[in-house]
């Protein structure tokens, strides 16, 4: 017998049952509440303080930012056109070594990932002029979240729909598929494949992610993916794609996390993982051991760190705020950015760190790219 047969039968016998059962008595009226009876308990704050932070937490951030000196900073909204085209909610932004922008955007016209756009991946040249789009109509491009490129000039994307990672060569190939989306016939896969309905975030497995956000390298070129949404972990993989481990699971204590949003690394080969719903920076060895944790950025967004021997940790949040750190965690400079756009919200989705003095922020709100020029 089909499943279509199958699925007939047993909606006949379903109906069946229904036509069984007796009328339902009418529900009794139910009595007005006491005078005297107390309201609701006000739900407790997410754990870790989340987005929106505890009362004692927006009170600490704000006596940290008044005694910290604002960044004068210049915002160049980038006119970037594609033709044919719009370009969406610009959650990705990187540059390589030439100077070509690339562009991760939740754009499209179709998508096999449930309530969300297709991705799209956008490379201008330096003069921003439209020059390619790569990797179109392929099986990972579901909902965009982070485009990295590394010192080789190697383009990677995150997506969190599709929970994979792609690594493109240089010349827009691709070079490494991490990570499987579900398939787009999802009875097939929690039905046939996993043997039960998972309505259920599945246990954390091995080279399996679940809404990744962002990737980041050490020096030997080491692979490193803050996992996400719902894995709520850092993974390492090696060089050639071969998983290593990972550290981590949902909570507020050291190494548990409450959606790491980004990532970044330095020189020194230390990974920064921004902890967003903890409101806090946990930084790793290559090993996966803890070294410090880095507070004072609010509900960090993303981080990235600027080439050269003299580095700084650069961490945004979804209202525009900018903040500019020392390696060991001491705050030296912040900005409000993304005023009069029309939107108060994931206005910092990802930053680029072009240099000490230059950024490139992408984010969801106002669909744009900006070019952020720090002047003090």
């Amino acid at each position: 017998m089909n499943i279509r047969a199958l699925l007939a039968v047993a909606l006949s016998a379903s109906v069946a049952a229904c036509a069984a059962q007796p009328a339902a008595e009418p529900a009794a009226p139910t009595s007005a509440p006491a005078a005297d009876q107390k309201p609701a308990p006000t739900p407790a704050p997410p754990v870790g303080g989340g987005m929106a932070g505890t009362t004692e937490q927006r009170e600490k951030q704000a006596a940290l930012e008044k005694s910290t000196p604002q960044l004068k900073v210049t915002e160049e909204v980038l006119r970037l056109h594609v033709p044919g085209q719009t370009i969406g909610e610009a959650v990705g932004v990187a540059k390589n070594s030439r100077g070509n922008l690339f562009v991760y955007t939740r754009t499209g016209k179709t998508a096999t990932v449930k309530g969300s756009a297709a991705s799209m991946l956008f490379e201008f040249g330096p003069d921003l002029t439209f020059m390619r789009e790569w990797g179109p109509n392929n099986y990972a491009a579901g909902f965009a979240h982070t485009v990295r490129v590394d010192k080789d000039d190697n383009v990677w994307v995150v997506d969190e729909g599709a929970n994979m990672v792609v690594k493109y060569r240089p010349d827009s190939g691709v070079a490494m598929v991490l990570g499987r989306k579900e398939e787009p016939l999802d009875w097939l896969e929690k039905f046939i494949e996993e043997g039960e309905h998972l309505e259920h975030t599945p246990p954390a497995r091995n080279g399996v992610f679940n809404r990744p956000t962002d990737v980041t390298w050490d020096k030997d070129g080491n692979i490193y993916v803050s996992d996400g949404y719902n894995n709520s972990r850092l993974t390492k993989f090696d060089k050639n794609g071969n998983w290593v481990g990972a550290i981590g699971e949902r909570g507020a204590e050291p190494d548990q996390f409450n959606t790491p949003h980004g990532i970044t690394s330095d020189n020194n080969n230390n990974i920064y993982v921004a902890d967003r719903g903890n409101r806090r920076v946990q930084v790793y060895t290559p090993e996966l051991k803890r070294v410090r944790i880095i507070e004072g950025m609010g509900a960090p967004w993303t981080l990235c760190t600027n080439p050269g021997q003299k580095q700084y940790l650069f961490s945004g949040d979804g209202n525009g705020k900018l903040y500019k750190f020392d390696l060991d965690g001491k705050l030296v400079g912040w900005a409000q950015t993304s005023r009069n756009l029309g939107q108060s919200g994931c206005l910092i989705h990802e930053l680029h760190c072009e240099s000490e003095n230059v950024l490139y922020k992408g984010d969801c709100s106002t669909w744009t790219v900006e070019k952020i020029t720090i002047s003090q």
